[in-house]
């Protein structure tokens, strides 16, 4: 049995390394462009798929593979697809919906590949049930639903069920209430691309917070609170899974939280907006971490390297941030002023971090490098929902202040 979990590009390595974190033998972890797979067995499917959606931070959502076959045309498609055991995973009236793509692969036809698949699937179903071909299939969503979805990638295709139901991204600490929130397995992966330390001597702030996902991704990630400890998922519905898959996996997850109060103050956000601010402490309540974190109404300008080390304490920051884009909340030029505000707050005119500071931003593209002609010392290619990013990142001193 294989699970696969998909990703956002450039996040496949951290999905890897969320799942050595559970404890799964890199032998059993391939990784590709947007896609994980995990080895697995028949008999530990359950708790693997289980583990997998309470822990996984930076992956997307969770499958596992039902079969895979080669296919050049739409005979071999619809052979492949009936041959597959899908009496096996498909339980007695539930109902079923497909859905799939197709990359640099000679059918890319999805729907009627999707039509395809559906009669498929019910051939399959009839011969294994001992019906004659032409019966109808009763379906009942009241009772259940299997989502299905299948990929064509270099005439390869690969037939899957979905176990996460939602996305992975939607924790359940966060109504959708403010304008442009960063996805939170994107802000998880930014977090640890920045290489922030928890608890270390260095205080983590975001100077344009808006909803939080920033800093409460982080103080989850430095308490060890799984990401999928506040939401249910849609393998709880699959007999052969079960909701107690779950229930072993949240008792597992809560004895592992390490949530006891520390002195400290690690992790400050501030947005210009109150009512973001006002959203951004109960989302972070909601995750279990607001006490953790110290959310202020402030203009990111007034953030200065001086007014930090007085808020904070610290005289070390990592500053962590997802500012307004250029065509997202603002026009570019207006962008730009803000990007340009940030490279004066934190960066020298060499382009080299002021004293006490490292940076870490993500903005289309280069836009933040040329806004401030300083190139980061460290650049990752992101997408921040349709949007092709690049994270930034400037590490290094400028001896010369």
């Amino acid at each position: 049995m294989k699970i696969i979990i998909t990703a956002l590009f450039g996040l496949e390595s951290l999905v890897k390394e969320d799942l050595l974190s559970i404890g799964y033998k890199k032998e059993n972890i391939t990784v590709t462009d947007g896609v994980v797979t995990l080895d697995s067995t028949e008999n530990n499917l359950a708790s693997d798929v289980a583990a997998v959606n309470m822990w996984c931070r930076r992956g997307e959502r969770v499958f596992f593979e039902v079969g895979s076959f080669k296919a050049e045309t739409f005979e071999d498609f619809f052979d492949g697809a009936e041959k597959l055991p899908w009496n096996d995973f498909i339980p007695k009236d539930y109902a079923f919906i497909v859905n799939g793509f197709s990359r640099k692969s000679k059918l890319f036809g999805i729907s009627a590949c999707q039509s395809l698949s559906k009669k498929a699937i019910v051939k399959s179903i009839l011969n294994s049930r001992g019906l004659p071909e032409g019966t109808s299939v009763y379906e009942d969503r009241t009772k259940g639903e299997v989502r299905i979805q299948f990929g064509i990638v270099e005439d390869v295709v690969r037939f899957m069920i979905d176990t996460s139901g939602d996305g992975l991204h939607k924790r359940g600490y966060r109504p959708l209430t403010h304008e442009a929130p960063i996805k939170e397995t994107l802000a998880a992966g930014m977090i640890s691309l920045a290489h922030y330390r928890p608890f270390d001597i260095e205080a983590l702030v975001d100077p344009f917070c808006g909803s939080g996902t920033i800093l409460i991704e982080a103080a989850m990630m430095a308490l060890n609170i799984a990401p999928g400890k506040n939401r249910h998922f849609a393998y709880e519905a699959l007999p052969y899974i079960g909701p107690k898959a779950r229930e072993l996996a949240y008792e597992e997850a809560v004895s592992l939280e390490n949530t006891d109060p520390f002195d400290d103050i690690f992790y400050f956000g501030s947005d210009i907006d109150p009512k973001a601010v006002t959203n951004a402490r109960q989302n972070a309540s909601n995750a279990g971490v607001g006490s953790f974190i110290r959310f202020d109404v402030a203009d990111a300008k007034d953030r200065t390297i001086e007014a930090l080390n007085k808020l904070t304490s610290f005289d070390r920051h990592l500053i962590i941030t997802n500012p307004p884009y250029g065509n997202r909340l603002l026009t570019e030029d207006e962008a730009n002023k803000i990007y340009k505000m940030i490279g004066y707050n934190y960066l020298t005119k060499n382009g080299l971090c002021k004293k006490g500071v490292r940076l870490s931003v993500i903005t289309p593209d280069d836009s933040f490098e040329k806004a401030n002609r300083a190139k980061a010392d460290k650049r990752v290619k992101l997408y921040n929902g349709n949007t092709k990013c690049q994270l930034n990142n400037y590490f290094r001193l400028d001896k010369n202040i």
